[in-house]
C-alpha cells in the first residue's frame, strides 16, 4: 500500500506541477511588443510578475531591442524601470528613440557582488514595473530569489546573462537566447507551454 500523501502541503511547497489546470497566473497581460514572439509564448508575451532570462552571445548584443517596446509600454504607463549594472552606460537619445520615457527610467551602479541583491530589494519592493540586471555569476539559488521577489512585488524580472548558462538550470519562467548570427531569438524555455522548435528572426536585424 502506497504512503498517505498531503496534497495541500505539497501544492503549498511548490513541490509538484498541477499543469494549466487550476493554475492561477497573476493577472496582467505583458505583450513583448513583437508579434511574431509573443504568437509562440503561452502567456503572449513576458510571464507576468516572473523572471526572464536573457541568454547573450556577447554583452549588448540585442537584449535592449527585444525589451524596448515593452519599456517603453511599461514607463508610458507611469511605470518604473530600474537597470542594475548594464554593461554599457545607456545612451538616452536611444532610449527616448525607442520609446521609453526617460522620467521612469533609473540607472543603479552596483558591484557584481551585490547586482543580484539590489535586484532583488527593487523587485521585493513593489514600486517598480521592471528590473533588468546584468549578473556575470549567478546560481540556482539566487534565481529562485530574484523569481520570489518578482511574484512578491509583481513586477517583470529580466536578468541578461551568457549563452553558456544555458547549460545550468534555471526557476525562470522564461528563457530566451539572443544570438548575433544571424539575428534571431530561441525560447530555450517557457512555463506552460512548449518552446517553438524554430527561432525567430529578429525584426530589421535579419
Amino acid at each position: 500500500m502506497g504512503a498517505v500523501v498531503d496534497l495541500d502541503r505539497l501544492l503549498d511547497q511548490r513541490q509538484i506541477w498541477r499543469g494549466r489546470q487550476g493554475q492561477v497566473r497573476p493577472a496582467g497581460l505583458q505583450p513583448t511588443g513583437h508579434a511574431a514572439l509573443d504568437q509562440h509564448l503561452p502567456d503572449g508575451g513576458w510571464p507576468a510578475a516572473a523572471l526572464s532570462e536573457l541568454l547573450l552571445a556577447s554583452p549588448g548584443c540585442g537584449e535592449l531591442q527585444l525589451l524596448w517596446p515593452s519599456l517603453a509600454r511599461l514607463t508610458a504607463q507611469g511605470g518604473r524601470v530600474v537597470l542594475i549594472a548594464p554593461p554599457f552606460i545607456p545612451y538616452a537619445p536611444a532610449w527616448q528613440a525607442a520609446g521609453v520615457d526617460l522620467r521612469w527610467l533609473i540607472q543603479v551602479q552596483a558591484p557584481q557582488a551585490d547586482v543580484l541583491w539590489a535586484a532583488e530589494q527593487c523587485l521585493r519592493s513593489a514600486s517598480c514595473a521592471a528590473v533588468l540586471c546584468w549578473p556575470e555569476r549567478a546560481d540556482d539559488r539566487a534565481l529562485r530569489r530574484l523569481q520570489v521577489a518578482a511574484e512578491t512585488g509583481q513586477a517583470l524580472a529580466f536578468a541578461c546573462r551568457p549563452q553558456q548558462a544555458a547549460n545550468n538550470p534555471s526557476p525562470a519562467a522564461l528563457r530566451i537566447a539572443v544570438d548575433t548570427r544571424p539575428a534571431q531569438w530561441r525560447v530555450l524555455k517557457c512555463r506552460g507551454g512548449m518552446p517553438p522548435p524554430l527561432p525567430i528572426a529578429c525584426p530589421g536585424r535579419g
